[in-house]
């Protein structure tokens, strides 16, 4: 972020903006990531992003592509307002008279923004996860109706289930913790994601500044958020694909279960290999790249406070 200071309200409204705009640009992307890293070994149907994306225009039409896309662009703003704002707050609390955050401080502020918002991004994601593998299920279903089966507690089975219909069957079998499952893989993948981003972000950006005390220009910022965003995104994507496997719910007779993370690790070890860890890494970096490079130029234009300027001002 940059060291202007900007009001909680308006680092809110930020990030739900930037989380808005970004989701729906790249939600296509998100979905033929999420499907590829659940195929497994003799339920193969994508073959890559692309393919992925075809078959899905084809099977399920255009807004096929955006299956899930309500629950991200419902929940995205309070999470991506949460972790942009977790951040600064933390460089705040760790800066002293202003001096420049050391390496170490900079990690911490990153850990910290990354546990405050898995609240809303455990079950944001567990309920995205469902609806936009729904369709992958449906085509083995059609393709391969041997290999289609619901896993140990799945919510009833639904051609088409929408997210008040998953929600409430979660709650209904498993109460509150039905929606945070995967929570710790969860975890896993978004603190050292932060722990990654933001510290490789703000040096970054500070490249491009216009001398000591200036600003770096929009473009930099977007450019700088882009090239962290990607990275982090790469470095954490075996982490991704366990949490992606945990949480999905309904799957085909051939695939694995798991019972937790090492249960996880271990068996895609030892019947997909190594490379399968790396399964929809470029689809995650053309996902977090521009979402994150975008939230940089949304800081950067003051879109928090340009919409709260139009509010109404008290009067004491």
């Amino acid at each position: 972020m940059a060291d202007k200071q900007i009001s909680l309200p308006a680092k809110l409204i930020n990030g739900g903006v930037a989380g808005l705009i970004g989701v729906t640009c790249v939600f296509p992307i998100d979905l033929a990531k999420t499907r590829l890293q659940n195929q497994q070994n003799g339920s193969r149907l994508y073959t890559s992003m692309s393919d992925c994306l075809i078959k899905t225009i084809r099977s399920e039409g255009y807004f096929g592509m955006y299956r899930g896309a309500a629950v991200n662009l419902t929940l995205v703003t309070p999470e991506k307002a949460i972790k942009l704002a977790a951040n600064d707050f933390f460089r705040h609390h760790f800066s002293k008279d202003g001096q420049k955050l050391t390496l170490l401080k900079e990690m911490l502020a990153g850990c910290g923004a990354g546990t405050c918002q898995v609240i809303v991004t455990t079950p944001m994601e567990m309920l995205k996860i469902q609806l936009q593998d729904a369709g992958r299920i449906e085509a083995q279903r059609k393709l391969m109706p041997q290999t289609v089966s619901s896993g140990p507690g799945a919510p009833v089975e639904v051609k088409s289930p929408t997210a008040m219909q998953l929600t409430r069957d979660l709650l209904k079998s498993k109460g509150i913790a039905g929606l945070y499952k995967g929570l710790g893989a969860t975890l896993l993948r978004d603190v050292p994601f932060s722990i990654i981003y933001f510290p490789l972000f703000a040096n970054l950006n500070n490249l491009g500044r216009r001398g000591a005390e200036g600003t770096a220009p929009f473009y930099v910022s977007f450019a700088s958020g882009c090239i962290a965003g990607s990275t982090a995104a790469v470095a954490v994507n075996p982490v991704d694909v366990i949490k992606t496997r945990l949480q999905s719910l309904t799957r085909g007779s051939q695939e694995d279960t798991y019972s937790g993370v090492t249960d996880c690790i271990r068996k895609i070890l030892q019947r997909e290999g190594p490379s399968a860890f790396l399964k929809g890494a470029y689809c995650r970096a053309l996902v977090i790249a521009p979402l994150f490079g975008i939230a940089q130029v949304v800081y950067f234009l003051g879109v928090g406070e340009l919409l709260l300027s139009f509010l109404p001002k008290r009067k004491d």
